[in-house]
């Protein structure tokens, strides 16, 4: 079938100039097909004295060409796959299919590890299923498109997400929910509309897909519900962070719990998300923020993120969390956030709510499936509890909201981002936040 648009050629290091914009010239590859065609140099003598962002200088000397009546072809790349459940990633060649109908083609700039990444490597049981490409936190820029797509096209800068929004269904119309029950979350092991792959390994066996994304991949495919066009002044680093990690927890206190000026704010657990929570509820003007953390670090490294008091448990002797934050808040906690993912904390969460108008937000999927149970009497004294997907972000409205009260500095993410890899060096990003080094670990696909 004819594209209606002939097929652009693009430039292998599109956004290279992020981390080199000092040099004069700098080497580019051009794909066509599945081959890479030595290119050319292009000259970036300007880059220092120019007013515009790296991203944005290095798109005005981009070269695109055009391949008339040819559809996008398979395309031969790197990716990180998992063979077997908490083995190592092996970095092989593999094949990606081009877009279908609705999905679209991306080409990785940077991804970063999410602990979800973790909790799903170490699945032996279904949905843990393998081979698979892992990665679902990352920036890229569109190489190709499906029939049927609409609003993007080759060249530019997007960020997949975990979840879909269609803004067709009841759900995504509603501003109540930001689930899309047309396309629903569900961790399958390939694409949303028919299930099946677009990798294949380099002996022609298929390779499953991870949330619909798999940014453990120079290319990747995604059905174009999961996409979200971004301003291309965002450092790359950046725009991967607000596809799941940041914008999960800030939305959390901005747009679930809606965290009002002056309140008091509880987050059980100062991992990635609940930092992110922090951050959501300072821009909110929270007056007071209370980070809870077996971790005696995190108290230091909480105060970057807007904390103003730490609870360590193990430090408080015969007094339990719950009595701790309700004397701190004269009567309990206005919002309560639940970040780990254990049916203890969110009943200490729970219980240390105020009564009247306390919310809990549960955040952490239970990591043993226990159930979580609360007294209804005190449910009855006018507290509530919230789940939350996403932080109640919708991708498509927020996504671009949180990405513009970063450039306009009222959103600090760069604190977020603690170490950077190459894309041959993806275990060590393993080993990072297994060790509780890391917050976010970049990893660049053309280091």
């Amino acid at each position: 079938m004819e594209q209606a648009k002939a097929c652009e050629m693009q430039i292998d290091t599109l956004f290279g100039a992020y981390e080199h914009e000092g040099r004069k010239k700098m080497q580019a590859h051009i794909y066509k097909d599945d081959a890479i065609l030595p290119g050319f140099a292009i000259e970036l003598s300007s880059f220092e004295h120019s007013n515009h962002t790296p991203q944005q200088r290095f798109l005005r000397h981009r070269r695109l060409s055009s391949m008339e009546d040819k559809c996008p072809e398979p395309i031969r790349c790197k990716a990180a796959v998992c063979r077997a459940a908490g083995e190592p990633l092996t970095v092989e060649e593999v094949v990606v299919d081009p877009p279908r109908a609705y999905e679209l083609r991306i080409k990785i700039v940077c991804t970063s590890l999410c602990h979800s990444d973790v909790t799903f490597w170490r699945m032996k049981d279904f949905p843990g299923v393998f081979p698979r490409i892992f990665g679902h936190e990352a920036f890229g820029v569109v190489e190709s498109v499906g029939e049927h797509v609409e609003g993007f096209a080759a060249g530019d800068s997007v960020v997949p997400t975990f979840l879909s929004q269609c803004s067709e269904c009841t759900d995504c119309k509603s501003s109540r929910s930001n689930v899309c029950s047309k396309y629903r979350f569900a961790v399958r092991p390939g694409m949303p509309r028919d299930d099946t792959t677009r990798f294949r390994d380099a002996g022609g066996s298929p390779l499953h897909h991870f949330l619909g994304v798999s940014s453990f991949s120079e290319y990747t495919v995604v059905d174009v519900t999961q996409v979200v066009k971004v301003d291309p002044a965002l450092p790359p680093p950046t725009a991967c962070l607000l596809s799941c990690g940041a914008s999960t927890g800030v939305g959390a206190a901005w747009k679930l719990a809606k965290v009002e000026p002056g309140s008091s704010v509880a987050i059980f657990g100062l991992g990635a998300v609940g930092l992110a929570v922090a951050e959501g509820a300072r821009i909110c003007g929270a007056s007071k923020i209370i980070g809870v953390d077996l971790n005696p670090e995190k108290d230091e490294l909480g105060k970057k993120f807007g904390v103003t008091h730490f609870i360590n448990p193990k430090e408080l002797g015969e007094k339990t969390v719950s009595q701790v934050i309700i004397e701190m808040t004269d009567g309990g906690a206005d919002y309560c956030f639940e970040c780990i993912g254990l049916a203890a904390l969110m009943s200490d969460a729970f219980q240390s709510s105020r009564e009247g108008w306390g919310k809990t937000i549960i955040l952490g999927v239970e990591m043993h499936g226990a159930p979580f149970s609360i007294p209804s009497r005190e449910i009855l004294h006018g507290k509530c509890v919230m789940g939350s997907l996403f932080g109640g972000v919708k991708p498509k409205q927020d996504i671009p909201i949180l990405a513009e009260k970063y450039l306009n500095k009222e959103l600090e993410l760069d604190k977020f981002i603690t170490h950077e890899v190459a894309l041959k060096d993806i275990n060590t990003a393993f080993d990072l936040l297994l060790q509780g080094k890391s917050l976010r670990c970049t990893i660049w696909m053309d280091k």
